[in-house]
Parts: structure tokens; sequence; C-alpha cells
């Protein structure tokens, strides 16, 4: 039985439209209503500032800084705030992070609707929510003693981390993330220093080797 999210305000957060028409069939169908939706990280901030939702469901790999960028913020300005933050990823760096920075829930995008679900009427009635599948990675991580090379990253600067690895170019980032070309480089250089990599390749190398480009579309 799926579970009752009537007077359930949901603000959805992803650059994919279909997504977002997905989740809002979905979550409508169970009673929730979506008073917002956001395309981007930057919107997805004014979207909750204006809105004020009882749930964010946003995704991770987003333009506008991405969703991590405003995960942050939106905590920042509502350190109540419940967001349940949403991925193809499926290795243990993001999740962890997401949860340190504040979301309330990681959900895997391969996750099935009635785990949407549950994961929504749980955080919504102040509960976490860790999606099964990536709960035994983080606890082996955690047992393994398995580090975290990105955790010295500023979210703004594992934004621009990830954009990078997939390719894009300063000047493409700077578009996309509505910053300076020189703002960009010197992320880029303190990315470089903090990661000890000397270009773009080893930074896509290293993305690589921690799983971060699975799945992830620039």
């Amino acid at each position: 039985m799926n579970p009752d999210l009537h007077e359930l305000r949901i603000l959805l957060a992803d650059d994919h439209e279909v997504v977002r028409f997905g989740y809002r069939m979905l979550l409508e169908g169970a009673g929730a209503s979506v008073v917002a939706e956001a395309g981007c990280g930057e919107s997805a901030v004014r979207m909750f500032l204006a809105a004020q939702p009882s749930l964010v469901l946003m995704d991770v790999s987003m333009p506008g800084g991405g969703g991590l960028l405003a995960l942050e913020r939106i905590v920042a300005r509502e350190p109540a705030a419940r967001v349940i933050m949403v991925s193809a990823h499926v290795d243990h760096v993001i999740p962890v992070r997401s949860l340190k920075l504040g979301a309330r829930g990681y959900l895997c995008k391969q996750a099935s609707p009635d785990q949407l679900l549950a994961a929504v009427s749980r955080v919504a009635n102040g509960q976490r929510y860790l999606d099964p599948a990536l709960a035994e990675r983080i606890a082996f991580a955690q047992v393994s003693g398995s580090a975290d090379p990105l955790a010295v990253l500023t979210p703004r600067e594992f934004a621009v981390f990830m954009r990078l690895a997939q390719g894009l170019s300063v000047s493409e980032i700077a578009h996309e993330q509505q910053l300076g070309a020189s703002t960009v480089g010197t992320h880029l250089y303190h990315i470089k220093q903090k990661l000890n990599v000397q270009n773009q390749a080893e930074l896509t190398l290293l993305a690589m080797r921690n799983g971060l480009l699975e799945g992830v579309v620039a």
C-alpha cells in the first residue's frame, strides 16, 4: 500500500522535464502537491525560498552549480529543510557528501516508484532515508577506511570538478553556472592544488576511479 502524502508540498528539481513529469504524476497520485519545479541549482534555491515547500526532491547533477551546492544554500537558509537527493551515482562518495551537507535522504534513480514514495513519506515524517542499494557500499567504505579524496573540495569546487571531469571547458562551465571565466579558473587552480593533479585528463581519471562518471550525462 502506497503511503498517504496528502498536505505534503513538494519542490521538484531536475534538469530533465520528462523526469520531473514522472515524479509529479507519481507524487500527486499519492496525494502530494507539487508546488514548484526547477531545472537548475540556482532556480531550486530561488523556488525553495519563494514556495516554502515541506520537502525538496532534487537531482545531484544539474546546471547552475548542481544539486549539492543548491543543497548547501538551502540548508544554510533553512537548517530544518527536508531534502532528498536523487542521483544515478551508485558510489559511496556523493551520498556521504550529500548527507554531510544536510540532506535527509538519498535515493538512486534506479529505485522503484514504491521506494521513492517510501523515501518521501519517511523524510516528510522527520526520519532519514538511505537507498538500501547504497547502504552496503557506505558501510563497507566506513569499515575499510576508504578515503574520499574529494572531501577537501568545497561544494562549488566539487561542482566545477564534476563538469571538468565530464569534459566541459572553463568557458562552458562559466556560462552554465553563471560565473566569470576567471572565477572558474580560480576554482580550477584550487582543485588542482588540493587534489594534486596536473590537467583535466587527470581530473577525469580521478572521477572515474571514484565511480563518479557512471550514469552521468554531461
